[in-house]
């Protein structure tokens, strides 16, 4: 079994493009998308159609609620181009799911709403605390939201984070987890993209929302805003 996961599209064309030209030389049995389909690009009709056509299970994210149930004014950008159906999509999206492959329970979530933002340097015990919830004791956590992706042992289990696939920070790529058994393994996938085209993307809308900041994020991987 291999289970690809990922999230945090973001609106990114072009990274998105890149992953799904490279997902042709990539074998996998499911597909799980960990929330935030749109926001921040200039391209999210694009993400979210995306997601939708080819994740066979969907997790939301923070983004996709804030924008998919009319929580900030500031947003309407992205809601003019996505239109009720998506947004309505976005806004049910179920909040946790789990999995379990090579005899390991995993939990996965986005990350914020569910919990605060976690991230690589998170201390261990905080990471720990997502293995255990009211529905039992996990073996493993799977999340997105950081933009940074990662793989911990922990005390009782694993944390593993996806990345982002449209606005990765630190390394401005496109960032996934497979995950395989027989035996377990976990590998983060990293594949470059034009950070250039997604800057232009940008460029060309001047009423993107933060414009300047996701132009320097895809460029340098820098958080701007």
């Amino acid at each position: 079994m291999r289970i690809l996961l990922l999230g945090d599209l973001h609106g990114n064309r072009p990274a998105t493009q890149a992953l799904d030209e490279a997902l042709k030389d990539i074998p996998r049995d499911v597909t799980w998308f960990l929330g935030d389909a749109v926001g921040k690009g200039p391209s999210s009709v694009f993400t979210c159609d995306w997601v939708r056509e080819h994740c066979d299970h969907w997790i939301g994210g923070n983004w996709d609620y804030g924008i998919g149930g009319q929580e900030f004014p500031e947003d309407g950008y992205y809601w003019n181009q996505l239109g009720p159906e998506r947004m309505a999509w976005l806004n049910g999206l179920p909040r946790e799911a789990e999995l379990t492959l090579a005899g390991v329970r995993f939990r996965l979530f986005h990350g914020r709403p569910v919990t605060e933002l976690l991230q690589g340097d998170t201390p261990n015990a905080d990471l720990a605390a997502v293995l255990t919830t009211e529905s039992g004791t996990f073996g493993g956590a799977v999340f997105a939201d950081s933009h940074r992706p990662f793989v911990r042992t922990v005390r009782g289990g694993y944390v593993c984070n996806t990345g982002s696939v449209g606005n990765s920070m630190g390394m401005p790529r496109v960032h996934c987890l497979l995950l395989e058994d027989a035996p377990l393994r976990m590998t983060v996938l990293s594949i470059p993209y034009d950070n250039e085209a997604a800057a232009e993307d940008a460029r060309r809308d001047p009423d993107l929302p933060h414009r300047d900041a996701w132009i320097r994020e895809v460029l340098t991987g820098r958080y701007s805003r």
